[in-house]
């Protein structure tokens, strides 16, 4: 005979293994699921009962504070591609200024950041796409510089 401890804290029981395999297939209990056998007065998971060793254990779940499972977020695909635009745009910027990698960098983060925004319990990758925002202007303002620069030396040496 077991008594358990259910999600709502409440304790049930007591209960024989056959009820229990009845429970665990209804779903109404698992292998984290606080037992105790008869006649102890400890408190163990079921699975670390001799007649529940075969039970598998339940994946961790984390939940954000909005109640979706950390689980189901999907990386953005634009603020991924973003952020290597981005990377691309400042270590290719001495040849070509950048371009196109700082142009696309920089719309494919825009794009991500307003996806993000209208759905953040979808979409992970904010920080990406900050990241390849950032890089894309940091290319574009050191291809301005670049512009200047070139600029200059023709202007004092004509």
């Amino acid at each position: 005979m077991f008594k358990i401890i259910g999600a709502d804290g409440r304790e049930y029981g007591p209960v024989d293994a056959t009820q229990l395999r009845a429970w665990v297939t209804e779903g109404r209990v698992n292998a984290e699921t606080l037992a105790q056998a008869g006649g102890s007065t400890e408190w163990k998971p079921l699975s670390a009962c001799p007649e529940f060793y075969s039970l598998p254990k339940a994946p961790p779940t984390i939940t954000t504070p909005s109640g979706v499972t950390a689980f189901s977020l999907r990386t953005n695909g634009f603020a991924v591609t973003g952020m290597i635009m981005g990377i691309l745009s400042v270590t290719l910027g001495c040849c070509c200024y950048g371009l196109p990698f700082n142009l696309l960098g920089l719309i494919f983060s825009l794009i991500a950041l307003s996806q993000i925004k209208q759905t953040p319990d979808a979409y992970a990758g904010k920080s990406m796409a900050i990241a390849g925002l950032v890089l894309s202007i940091l290319s574009f303002l050191l291809a301005a510089g670049l512009l200047l620069f070139g600029a200059a030396l023709n202007w004092v040496t004509v």
